[in-house]
């Protein structure tokens, strides 16, 4: 299968399996922390109480966003290796998100936003995280998310890797709020057609 952005504007099953595949060029082994997950200096640090959290972002001017992934997964991997070593896209994380890092097999406890304190392990049951990476968005707005679980408060998620170019636009989609009134698939055709429009070269790879 050629991924290219015609591929994307065209949309349907295609566009979806070239939004998760993996890359396959070779990159730099990014660094594995103890617990098997790879590491980023700059995601959060937390007591884990996911309502805390979200507010402390909010009021920092920024969305919340939690990462799940697990141990040995290649596909985390290309997600370090390939879009978090790039850092035009670092930099705008850092400065619009914070991001918290969660195992999908951890024994941490971890309070939802419903005040339900769980492992790790149980809350990514209870969010139905199916597979690694999975990075869950939330609104900035606190009051949303009072008395509700992750999964019935979230704003958009990325299921699975996304290649430099719809990463950092599902990132965008979220940021601009994009997501209250458009699918991200309508939102990364229109702005490829836009680009190609302009004379854009878009580095989607």
């Amino acid at each position: 299968m050629k991924c290219t952005r015609r591929t994307l504007l065209v949309g349907g099953t295609t566009a979806a399996a070239c939004l998760l595949a993996p890359l396959r060029l070779g990159a730099a082994e990014p660094e594995l922390g103890d617990n098997g997950l790879h590491v980023q200096d700059w995601f959060v640090e937390t007591f884990l109480d996911l309502q805390e959290d979200l507010g402390d972002a909010a009021a920092n001017g920024k969305h919340f966003a939690v990462l799940w992934e697990q141990r040995g997964c290649p596909y985390c991997r290309e997600l370090h290796a390939a879009n978090l070593s790039r850092q035009k896209i670092v930099s705008y994380l850092q400065e619009n998100f914070d991001i918290l890092q969660l195992d999908l097999w951890g024994s941490r406890s971890v309070t939802d936003f419903d005040g339900e304190e769980l492992e790790e392990r149980a809350l990514a049951r209870k969010w139905q995280i199916n597979f690694t990476p999975t990075i869950v968005f939330f609104p900035m707005d606190t009051a949303a998310m009072e008395g509700k679980a992750g999964r019935a408060g979230e704003v958009a998620r990325m299921p699975g890797y996304f290649k430099p170019f719809p990463f950092a636009t599902m990132f965008e989609y979220v940021r601009g709020g994009e997501y209250r009134s458009q699918s991200f698939q309508r939102y990364l055709q229109d702005k490829l057609t836009r680009w190609e429009a302009e004379g854009k070269a878009a580095d989607v790879w």
